[in-house]
């Protein structure tokens, strides 16, 4: 069996990915459903509170266990997503010969990796958001997408299409040029040995803080219009109104749970693919 998927590096990369999701999406969970409430608008129960104080409202009110709602839609779209963002991946690095990609081929890479990801489990998206946000009651995956398509249509599986992929690829783009040229300046010798989980962990890491403040509009943006889709029609209609009720300032909320969660949950997710692959064999 190992033999016969040795064979094929585009699926192991899906399952390097997959593993490496499974773990960063079950760790920083917390940190996500913090973000989505922190950005959440007409929630009064959520008003004026910070990370922390939101973090113990949470505990408080919904047991620490609280802490981990919307882990199953997570699941459902960060497994398999990240899977086939490094399965998409490789297929373009050795499909165009970009296994040492530059600057510019990094950030097209990334970006197109992520949008073809990000179109397909996008309604998904949509439940996980939703789920976290603690305004809507759905008792599981299925009944979520039929209750949407019932009551929104097909509109409402894809509500916040357009600024999803405008966090998301350039995200990746942003990220994998700042990952792969990083990784470049560090000394070689740090890349082997003892070494070369904390280096991979640490490009990982800066490169996730650049990008995540990078992107953070367009995530404060598609939490209202996935939350909100009657409210939110388009993406003028929110940027407007985040503008209008909280100036500069409302593009940033939730930054720090953000960037935390992003930032940690990719570096760990690109470490441990990039451990998964060595050892079957695509490094």
């Amino acid at each position: 069996m190992a033999d016969h998927i040795s064979s094929y590096p585009v699926l192991k990369s899906f399952l390097a990915g997959s593993f490496s999701g499974t773990c960063s999406t079950l760790l920083f969970q917390p940190l996500d459903l913090i973000k989505t409430r922190l950005q959440s608008p007409f929630q009064t129960r959520t008003t004026g509170y910070g990370m922390v104080s939101l973090l113990c409202h949470v505990v408080k009110n919904e047991k620490v266990i609280g802490l981990w709602k919307g882990t199953v839609p997570s699941m459902t779209r960060c497994v398999p997503g990240v899977g086939l963002y490094f399965c998409s991946l490789n297929w373009l690095q050795r499909t165009l010969e970009k296994n040492d990609p530059s600057p510019i081929d990094a950030v097209c890479l990334g970006i197109s990796a992520r949008s073809l990801t990000g179109v397909i489990l996008l309604p998904i998206t949509v439940i996980k958001t939703r789920y976290e946000s603690g305004v809507y009651s759905y008792v599981g995956v299925v009944q979520a997408l039929r209750v949407i398509h019932t009551t929104e249509g097909f509109k409402g599986l894809f509500s916040g299409l357009i600024p999803t992929l405008l966090r998301d690829a350039p995200f990746s783009g942003i990220y994998l040029m700042f990952y792969t040229q990083t990784k470049k300046a560090v000394p070689e010798s740090w890349r082997d040995g003892m070494t070369q989980i904390p280096t991979i962990f640490l490009c990982g890491t800066f490169s996730g803080l650049l990008a995540s403040t990078c992107t953070q509009p367009a995530d404060v943006i598609k939490t209202h219009m996935q939350l909100y889709p009657s409210r939110f029609t388009r993406v003028s209609i929110a940027v407007l109104y985040i503008y209008k009720e909280y100036g500069l300032a409302g593009y940033f909320k939730g930054l720090v749970p953000r960037v935390l969660r992003r930032t940690l949950m990719t570096a760990l997710a690109w470490t441990v693919f990039e451990q998964v692959s060595r050892e079957l064999g695509l490094k």
